[in-house]
């Protein structure tokens, strides 16, 4: 299921909104800092943000604008300003849409969905057959003799990175700036930890064969 990170100042409304969205099978992380916010989108496969205007550490516009630097996530702002001149300034900070509070949690859920899936149907899903090897980046998915690994959508990313760009030589910068969409920074460990955790996928799927070599000292290779 989807993960969503909730960003807003109110904490027995994160708590509301968490607990609806958990029993719906939702993967959700909830948060009152935008540095934290920030620090998730970086490192977590997030599929949506719905995000607050008043904020303790930043204001939710200069937030939206921010994470707009560095992704196309689907954003939802879910505020109190209900002014058009509000709803203007959160689209042209990069908002996907604009909630005003109060709200009804089942149609932001439907809005959530209704983002998410307009940001995917426009990547058209391919099979990349790799000898044993089959992905399937419609359900973010590897299949090997038959045994099928589901990835976050991070996970996938790289993955499907690599599979484009067979036996080419990736460094740690270049794998970041395509998959990260910007210049590598303090979170390089992560980088390492995800790919990590892609080629320990692959192996429990294809044991005989090693997909994703590091090149010690330059980088990583994907060999099919």
């Amino acid at each position: 299921m989807y993960k969503i990170l909730f960003v807003d100042d109110d904490a027995a409304l994160r708590n509301v909104v968490y607990q609806y969205f958990k029993e719906r099978q939702y993967d959700i992380i909830c948060t009152a800092s935008a540095d934290k916010a920030v620090s998730y989108l970086k490192s977590a496969s997030i599929d949506c943000v719905i995000l607050d205007v008043n904020l303790p550490d930043m204001n939710g516009f200069e937030l939206c604008t921010s994470i707009r630097q560095f992704s196309s996530i689907p954003i939802i702002f879910l505020s109190c300003y209900t002014e058009n001149d509000d709803k203007i300034k959160g689209f042209l900070s990069g908002a996907d849409d604009y909630v005003p509070k109060p709200f009804s949690l089942k149609e932001l859920e439907l809005r959530v969905n209704v983002r998410i899936l307009r940001r995917y149907e426009n990547q058209p899903p391919e099979l990349l057959t790799f000898g044993d090897l089959i992905i399937d980046t419609g359900r973010l998915t590897a299949i090997c003799h038959g045994v099928e690994c589901t990835f976050p959508r991070l996970e996938f990313d790289i993955l499907s990175f690599f599979a484009h760009h067979p036996n080419q030589l990736f460094t740690y910068e270049q794998l970041y700036d395509n998959i990260w969409k910007q210049p590598i920074n303090e979170s390089r460990h992560n980088l390492q930890a995800r790919i990590g955790k892609v080629r320990k996928k692959l192996c429990d799927i294809c044991p005989e064969k090693e997909y994703i070599r590091t090149i010690r000292h330059k980088g990583y290779l994907f060999v099919p």
